[in-house]
């Protein structure tokens, strides 16, 4: 449970700097386009940059994908994740956390 809300709070949080009412990739693909950004991590004008852009982006669709559509779709019996992953879990959206607000420009 606590890792489901968790990974809500990564579009909470997307949804609060952009104003944006999307979900999921949709939104993520809006915050964080290279053509037109509501958040960027860096500059944006090398390629190295764009691609760390696009990066991040994928890595928000990627826990999306994991760890809060299984968890909103399936009974809790089904999905079960050993203290281990969830820390490790809980790591990685921190980090998303500290990225967007770190660098958000």
């Amino acid at each position: 449970h606590s890792v489901f809300e968790a990974v809500k709070s990564i579009a909470e949080e997307i949804r609060k700097k952009t104003n944006l009412t999307l979900d999921g990739a949709e939104l993520v693909e809006k915050a964080f386009s290279i053509s037109n950004p509501l958040i960027k991590i860096n500059a944006l004008q090398t390629e190295t940059e764009q691609s760390e852009q696009k990066g991040f982006s994928n890595l928000i669709k990627g826990v999306f994908g994991m760890f809060r559509n299984p968890t909103a779709h399936s009974p809790k019996i089904v999905w079960t994740i050993t203290e281990d992953e969830a820390l490790d879990i809980m790591t990685t959206i921190s980090l998303i956390h500290k990225k967007m607000n770190k660098n958000s420009h």
